[in-house]
This record gives structure tokens, C-alpha cells and sequence, in this order.
């Protein structure tokens, strides 16, 4: 379900021209397309009983669980001052998110506003355009708070697969012929 949601995510987000940077999308399609199949292994496995199929899926997802629990507190863990250094940078390194930013959140600059800048914005149309950091700010510390719950939600889940996959993977096939494991 995760998968298919953030691959939905990405194509909603890229359908109604919230994102433009094709990188940003195309990540989040792979990691939701890497997922889904993860998730594909570890039912193809526990359907046939298939032993090494279902240690990797448990291998696997516990090495998914490791990387987005530390995400996860990574984002709940960022107090405001690494975030405003943190959006600075992205601010500074990439020009599509930039007009993007702007667009959507109808702002010109990081900082300050120069009225002599190009922007994407349609305050720049009667120059009363606000700062970019700051409303970056308020929804970044919104966002990362929500991110980061979910995302430690979800890696319990997973660590509930990895147990019940330990768990359960050695024991025989209910169908299978009793005597065929002697």
C-alpha cells in the first residue's frame, strides 16, 4: 500500500503541476516501484512457502526498516535552525524548485526581495511579494513532523513484518505431503 501510494503521490503531484523537477518525481516512483515489488517477493514467498524467497524479503525489509527509521527520527530530530539552513541550501543549488517554490506559495527571494530578480510568482505583477524563507519555514517544520511520524509508524510495521516473517518462514507447508519431509 505504501508503494502504490507514493508512486500516486508522485503522479498526482506531477499532474496538477505541483512538481516540475522530473528527478524528484522519478525517485519517488523508483523507491515506490522497489517497494512494490518487495512487497510482490515476500507474498510470492509466504503463498509457496518458498524459504529463501522469504529470507530475503525479510533481509530486505529489514534493512528498509534501518534506513527509514533513521530517516524518520533524522526529520523529528531537525530543529529550526538546521531546517532554515537545510532550505537555504536546496534555495540555492536548484533553479526548477526555486520557480516552483515561488510559484506556488506566491513569494520572490529567500530572504529578501529584490524587485529587480526574475521570479515566477504573480505578486512580482504589483511588487508586494513576501520573502520565500519564511513561509518555507512554517510548512517545513508542518511537514517534517508529519513525515517523520508516519515514516516511524511505518517502520514498526515493517519491523512487525520482519518478526513475523523470522517467525513463520521455517514452518512446514500445511498442503505439503507429511511424508516428504522425512
Amino acid at each position: 500500500l505504501v508503494s502504490l501510494l507514493l508512486i500516486g503521490i508522485a503522479a498526482w503531484g506531477i499532474g496538477f503541476g505541483l512538481i516540475s523537477s522530473f528527478k524528484v518525481v522519478g525517485v519517488v516512483i523508483a523507491v515506490g516501484v522497489f517497494l512494490f515489488f518487495i512487497a510482490l517477493v515476500g507474498l510470492i514467498g509466504a503463498v509457496k512457502h518458498h524459504q529463501v524467497l522469504l529470507f530475503f524479503y525479510m533481509i530486505i525489509l529489514l534493512l528498509v526498516f534501518i534506513v527509514q527509521f533513521s530517516v524518520s527520527c533524522a526529520c523529528l530530530a531537525l530543529n529550526e535552525e538546521q531546517q532554515s539552513e537545510l532550505l537555504e541550501v536546496g534555495w540555492s543549488n536548484t533553479n526548477s524548485a526555486r520557480t516552483d517554490i515561488e510559484r506556488n506559495l506566491n513569494c520572490c527571494g529567500f530572504r529578501v526581495f529584490y524587485p529587480n530578480e526574475t521570479c515566477a510568482a504573480d505578486c512580482l505583477r504589483t511588487l508586494h511579494c513576501k520573502p520565500c524563507a519564511p513561509i518555507m519555514e512554517e510548512y517545513s517544520g508542518m511537514v517534517l513532523r508529519f513525515v517523520g511520524g508516519i515514516g516511524l509508524f511505518f517502520s514498526f510495521t515493517e519491523i512487525l513484518g520482519v518478526w513475523l516473517t523470522y517467525r513463520y518462514r521455517n514452518q512446514k507447508d500445511p498442503r505439503a505431503n507429511p511424508s516428504a519431509f522425512i
